[in-house]
């Protein structure tokens, strides 16, 4: 039919539609799915419709004819001839017909179509609408076959969550009817919601508290199905994720990664699929993958990384010659300012005409491709497990295995194919540090074919060698009066380990006060400045221990020996020597020895002395220091001489020093000691029974007028004292009570005490009487003295009597005046006496004076009796 016969047969069935009695109408009613040539119906049967032309009564010839448009593929067809109408290849799918239409009845969905019966002495057009019956064609599907649903993990219990509603393109019965929810763990249930529409929708109830520390996924499965004969049903993972807080950051699996991709895999290939995982969730946990700064340019151009599943692919043909390493560092980010990172290194391996493959799988792991054995490991150590392989088969496949060169490590046959890599001997860092050898497999080709594996075995150092040192005892010198830090010299250790085992520390040991050591450099200085007068050597101990585990040591000896400057001065003894002579020492008589030191040595000790200022009347020795007189003494013209003394050292330059030497003419013993108290030889102390022993009872003082040992006193008690209840103290002169008094001891004591000089060559003495009444009270002063007066009849040799003579009674007058005359005549004694002693006090005090820290010289006599007045006063 052309183009004009279409327009014409349009126009005609316009026009026939007005004829009611032209147009007829059949309705069919078929299910959907149908295979082709199916029958659906037969127009002139339904129509009734006569073959037999009412004029003539000849059989007619029609022709039914399906309206089309041009380019339709038609869902049935017509016969031409009879009229039937049948099933065509093109599918009728009710779903796919009545799309996106809603139909509350199965008989809804439908299709028309116009036939027309030609020619057109019959003409007829026929509309015929065709209802498609749903059959149970399609089972109910959810809208992803994972639905996921983020719930808080601080949900309350029977709170509800939708779930996406399942569609079914099926209607009525054969649509959706009945949710159920698959191990929901007791923790989830389910609810289905029916709309006024019969529309079911499905919801998740919470039925215990949520937790996401404990558990943060709940994967269950939920299944849907319809109402159809057989009846269909589909599932999906229902996945419940308890949403959470950003607070992990990501991490990779491995942070270090190695590869190996052949240098002809095809653009596309995939390199490694990294995984980083975040403890968070939801949003929280959606990671981001990217490439780190620094990654160069080029190994960009090479490969690409998919920023949301980490997998890294080749995306640039690959030249193992151009580059045979690439690294790689990737950064996880889950949003927050701190990505992991993992570093991948891509290994581009060769392609070659198939020869033989060693697989080099390690037992100790090897670092950057080498293995690290101990010097200490025993012999058949296992490095690795050697596999070797060729893809080719019969000779050419057959593979043996060796080492390239003689290396103490030897490969043993496990099994077909496979080798141990073992140590064959014992290992010495110290003789061999790296082996670096190559394992062959050859195939038995012809030519044959080889394949080489490297293998790279470096020995740690055992720490079996304690550092050395070049020289056990280290002796060196320095000058004294150094600078601080002042350098001395290097001590050295060497040790015949490596790495930490060989890194030497230096310490010292005790008494190195005066010292500092570098601990690294062993550099030896000195921390203070040396004086050898104070130190002349230092012995210490420097120790040298490595940094092993456990850490070995040695010691070396250090002498450091001061050397002398002249930096000390002669030092005289005394600055101020005074000797003391007799007036009649004869001439050349030596009258004393100056005594000089220097602290210094050699040389610098050397002490030469010399008379400064003197008339000629002293010889003195230049070395050693003896004064002998050139003079006869004459205390008489002169009592003292005077003069200085010059030390002088031996140094470069030298020092001196000066002493001033005062020689004093001493006078011989010609005067006996005066006894100033008691006043006299009838007084007496009164000595209470009350009195403790140690107390002073009573004092003896004399003076003697002469000079240096002649004016020396000695105190003792030589008569009177056969009880032993008293003592007198031989330099003070206090007499002390021995032991306490008792009744027996009442009565009148007299000591005889004698006081004598330490003069030279005869000593001179005087006597003195000291009466002491032992009783609780004096009451009676003459009677006292009346027995005092008795004694004196007694010798001094013998001991006077106790108190138990009778008792006198005499005119009480004249004892008073008796007592007051005998107190004048002391008065006066004492008058005399104290003159006597200020005539000489200049010359005694000059004289004691002039004696303080002289060599031959005397106790100063004046000070005692000061101190004796003192007591006196108290």
């Amino acid at each position: 039919m052309d183009l004009r016969d279409f327009y014409l047969l349009a126009a005609l069935i316009a026009c026939l539609r007005l004829d009611s009695a032209v147009a007829q109408e059949l309705i069919y009613t078929i299910r959907e799915e149908l295979p082709e040539n199916v029958p659906i119906g037969n127009i002139p049967k339904d129509l009734n419709i006569s073959h037999i032309n009412a004029a003539t009564g000849t059989s007619a010839s029609l022709v039914y004819r399906l309206v089309s448009k041009a380019g339709d593929a038609p869902l049935v067809k017509v016969s031409s001839n009879t009229g039937e109408i049948f099933t065509t290849s093109n599918r009728i799918d009710r779903e796919k017909l009545c799309a996106g239409a809603s139909y509350a009845e199965e008989n809804e969905c439908f299709f028309e179509l116009e036939v027309v019966i030609l020619p057109n002495d019959f003409f007829r057009l026929i509309k015929i609408k065709i209802i498609v019956k749903d059959t149970n064609d399609n089972a109910p599907m959810f809208p992803s076959p994972v639905i996921n649903i983020s719930i808080p993990e601080n949900t309350l219990i029977n709170s509800r969550f939708p779930i996406p509603s399942a569609t079914d393109p099926d209607t009525g019965f054969n649509g959706v009817q009945h949710y159920e929810l698959l191990n929901g763990q007791s923790v989830f249930g389910l609810d289905i919601v029916e709309t006024p529409e019969g529309e079911k929708w499905p919801q998740l109830i919470v039925q215990q508290n949520l937790d996401r520390e404990q558990k943060d996924t709940y994967v269950m499965k939920i299944k849907v199905e319809d109402g159809g004969t057989p009846q269909k049903s589909s599932t999906a993972i229902l996945q419940v994720t308890v949403s959470d807080v950003n607070d992990n950051r990501p991490v990779f699996k491995e942070s270090q990664v190695e590869v190996h991709i052949p240098e002809n895999a095809p653009v596309g290939t995939s390199v490694i699929q990294l995984h980083a995982t975040d403890a968070d969730i939801g949003s929280n946990a959606e990671i981001r993958y990217i490439f780190g700064a620094q990654v160069a340019p080029a190994t960009k151009r090479f490969f690409a990384l998919n920023n949301t599943t980490g997998l890294i692919t080749v995306q640039r043909s690959l030249d193992r010659e151009e580059t045979a390493i690439h690294k790689v560092t990737v950064l996880a980010s889950d949003g927050s300012s701190t990505p992991a990172r993992a570093t991948v290194t891509i290994n581009v391996t060769d392609v070659n005409d198939n020869p033989p493959n060693i697989d080099l799988r390690y037992i100790i792991s090897p670092i950057n491709g080498t293995v690290y054995l101990s010097e200490k490991d025993p012999v058949n150590t296992k490095i690795a497990l050697i596999t070797v392989s060729d893809k080719d088969t019969d000779v050419n496949g057959k593979v043996i295995c060796f080492i390239e060169r003689e290396v103490p490590f030897h490969l043993k046959a496990v099994y077909d194919n496979q080798y141990l890599l073992e140590t064959s001997s014992l290992l010495d860092y110290e003789g061999t540090k790296e082996f670096s050898f190559k394992i062959v497999a050859s195939d038995s080709g012809k030519p044959s074919l080889n394949q080489t594996a490297l293998v790279r075995v470096k020995l740690e150092d055992e720490n079996d060698n304690p550092p050395i040192f070049s020289q056990p005892v280290i002796e060196l010198s320095v000058s004294e009066n150094n600078r601080r830090g002042l350098y001395l010299t290097t001590i050295s250790a060497t040790d015949e380990d490596s790495g930490k085992n060989a890194d030497i520390v230096y310490q010292l040991g005790p008494n190195a006060s005066f010292f500092d050591l570098d601990r690294k450099t062993g550099v030896l200085t000195a921390s203070r400045v040396f004086d050898r007068e104070e130190q002349e050597r230092f012995i210490f101990t420097v120790t040298a221990r490595d940094n092993g585990t456990p850490p070995l040591q040695s010691q070396a000896a250090v002498i450091v020996t001061v050397l002398d400057e002249n930096d000390n001065s002669p030092k005289f003894t005394h600055n101020h020597f005074q000797f003391f002579v007799s007036e009649n020492l004869p001439k050349y008589s030596t009258v004393g020895v100056i005594t000089v030191t220097d602290a210094d040595a050699g040389e610098n000790k050397a002490v030469t002395l010399s008379i400064l200022n003197d008339n000629e009347n002293f010889v003195l020795d230049p070395y050693s220091g003896v004064i002998k007189s050139n003079v006869s003494f004459d205390r008489e013209q002169q009592s003292s001489y005077t003069f200085d003394v010059k030390a002088v050292d031996g140094g470069q330059p030298p020092r001196s020093s000066t002493a001033k030497v005062t020689i004093n003419v001493m006078d011989v013993n010609d005067n006996s000691p005066v006894v100033i108290y008691p006043p006299s030889n009838t007084s007496f102390k009164l000595v209470p029974l009350s009195a403790i022993p140690g107390s002073v009872v009573a004092e003896v003082f004399a003076v003697d007028i002469d000079t240096g040992m002649n004016a020396e006193l000695k105190y003792t008690i030589v008569s009177g004292n056969n009880k032993g209840l008293f003592r007198i103290d031989p330099v003070t002169g206090n007499i002390t009570l021995e032991e306490k008094p008792t009744p027996n001891d009442v009565g009148l004591h007299r000591l005889v005490v004698n006081i004598s000089d330490l003069g030279y060559p005869k000593s001179l003495h005087t006597l003195v009487l000291v009466f002491l009444y032992v009783n609780d009270t004096a009451g009676n002063a003459s009677y006292i003295y009346d027995l005092i007066r008795r004694t004196m009849e007694t010798p001094l040799d013998r001991n006077i009597g106790d108190s138990s003579q009778p008792y006198q009674n005499e005119d009480y007058l004249t004892i008073m005046i008796a007592i007051v005359a005998g107190a004048m005549v002391v008065i006066v004694v004492i008058f005399v006496t104290v003159l006597v002693r200020c005539r000489h006090a200049s010359r005694f005090k000059a004289a004691q004076r002039s004696k303080q820290g002289a060599e031959w010289m005397s106790p100063n006599q004046e000070n005692k009796q000061n101190k004796k007045k003192k007591r006196k006063k108290r």
